[in-house]
């Protein structure tokens, strides 16, 4: 995370008293928060694949689940109003010690008018996060023409179609099936020929 972050992060981890811990990537979700159960206290994860600044945003999304949980525990919805007015509580030390550079914190700010479950549904802020990653082999779906073919991790081809209001309508190669992906869905082009 930013190195300005870290010191308020330790305080609410020694304050909240949470296990937190940096975990390997998962596909289905960039971080998790747990409530306290039998003998285990609070216990945050977030995975250790994220740039700095998305581990941030993750990881106070993960302390106002925490918060909103301390203060309502199954009375309210988890990403309800509760849950948004701790998130935007807990961002702002961050953008007070302006963590972020310029684009990402007008994202964030954008973003807390009415926060999601999740950055990555905010495509505009998932962009400007993206941005901070460090380039692999792999591109976003986005950025690719009409009717180019792509792979995704587990292998599958696919040539990509048209925009479908939000996400793109694409045609497996290898079952026919059609899928419909988000634009920000990183992707492989397939060498020609494959």
């Amino acid at each position: 995370m930013p190195e300005q972050a870290a010191p308020v992060i330790a305080k609410w981890i020694d304050y909240f008293q949470c296990e937190f811990k940096i975990s390997k990537s998962r596909s289905t979700k960039l971080g998790d928060y747990r409530h306290p159960f039998r003998q285990t206290g609070h216990q945050i994860s977030v995975n250790n694949n994220l740039n700095r600044y998305a581990f941030l945003v993750t990881t106070v999304h993960e302390f106002a689940h925490l918060l909103t949980w301390n203060e309502f525990q199954h009375k309210v919805k988890p990403h309800g109003a509760e849950w948004k007015s701790n998130y935007k509580k807990m961002m702002i030390p961050f953008l007070e010690q302006r963590v972020f550079p310029e684009d990402l914190e007008r994202a964030i700010s954008t973003y807390l008018t009415n926060p999601s479950a999740s950055s990555c549904t905010d495509l505009h802020l998932s962009r400007a996060l993206k941005k901070y990653d460090s380039s692999g082999d792999h591109t976003r779906l986005e950025e690719l023409d009409t009717h180019t073919v792509f792979r995704i991790k587990d292998g599958r081809r696919f040539k990509k179609g048209e925009r479908l209001r939000k996400r793109y309508r694409c045609e497996c190669l290898d079952n026919g099936n059609i899928y419909l992906f988000s634009p920000l869905a990183e992707v492989f082009v397939a060498e020609t020929g494959t």
